[in-house]
């Protein structure tokens, strides 16, 4: 099942459960009832139960689908040996706990579903509230949001999620195979598919080393209309790991396959290298 398939599913599964929410919630009008029916969702078993089922779904789709990626990457190197032999023994031992660990997270997320619109609702009337409006007025918005909020936060948890999960399936069994480098790539490279992140973009092809992830928005900044870098809100990352991110990791397994020189990320910063200097550890 290619990724693409697996996130459409995953989105699917995860608007179909947005729609019970709303479903369960009803025509209700009242804010308190709809706070505590959305909290007494989050707290029952089928809801859990129904949680773990979607994240199993996912984390075990892209744990099947990337391992047929690293069977490729076995064929066109010479680790072919030492690859099937961690594929083999993947769900055992610390291996298996790391996709078990995967699947958990994921449903723990899934399952705060509920309760976060809860928050989003409770919050919103004491803010309305604190202007001086009128509880109907405020009750009918509720009404009216409460639908596209909740398909909203489902919606976003599919485009994050699984680029999340399929880095850090990528990441576990390059560290297994004690392959410390992967090259960040963007959705239509260089040039992007008109959705990519500039910054993004300019990180497509640069070598980056899994202790150390980088900062696209510090490397890569926007800048307002005076010249000033807005601030950076995401942090240090990998390809895949900040939300509506569809970039990828591609694991270095032969240095024979990538093109030198290429350029690499280290300490902040961004140089060309030859493979002569890369493999000197610079």
């Amino acid at each position: 099942m290619p990724k693409r398939r697996i996130e459409v599913a995953f989105r699917r599964a995860l608007l179909d459960m947005a729609k019970g929410i709303v479903s369960r919630v009803g025509e209700t009008s009242d804010p308190q009832l709809i706070v505590a029916t959305l909290e007494h969702i989050a707290r029952t078993p089928d809801f859990i139960r129904l949680s773990e089922a979607i994240a199993m779904k996912m984390v075990t789709g892209l744990f099947d689908d990337t391992a047929r990626t690293w069977r490729e990457a076995a064929r066109n190197s010479g680790k072919g040996r030492e690859i099937y032999q961690i594929l083999k023994k993947e769900l055992q031992g610390a291996r298996g706990a790391r996709i078990r660990a995967l699947v958990q997270q994921n449903a723990d997320l899934i399952s705060t579903l509920p309760k976060n619109i809860a928050a989003d609702v409770a919050s919103y009337v004491d803010r309305e509230a604190m202007k001086g409006r009128r509880a109907s007025d405020i009750a009918d918005e509720i009404v009216r949001m409460f639908p596209d909020d909740t398909t909203a936060r489902a919606q976003l948890i599919a485009r994050t999620q699984v680029s999340m999960t399929q880095t850090n399936i990528v990441r576990a069994r390059a560290e297994d195979l004690g392959l410390h480098w992967y090259v960040w790539r963007a959705c239509g490279g260089n040039n992007g598919d008109g959705r990519t992140r500039s910054s993004h973009r300019h990180m497509s092809g640069v070598l980056v080393r899994w202790s150390d992830p980088p900062a696209p928005e510090d490397l890569f900044p926007l800048r307002r209309v005076d010249g000033t870098p807005y601030k950076n809100m995401l942090g240090h990352y990998h390809a895949g790991q900040c939300p509506n991110c569809r970039c990828y990791p591609e694991p270095v397994v032969d240095l024979d396959l990538l093109n030198f020189p290429m350029r690499v990320y280290r300490d902040g910063n961004i140089e060309r290298m030859s493979r002569k200097r890369f493999e000197g550890g610079f």
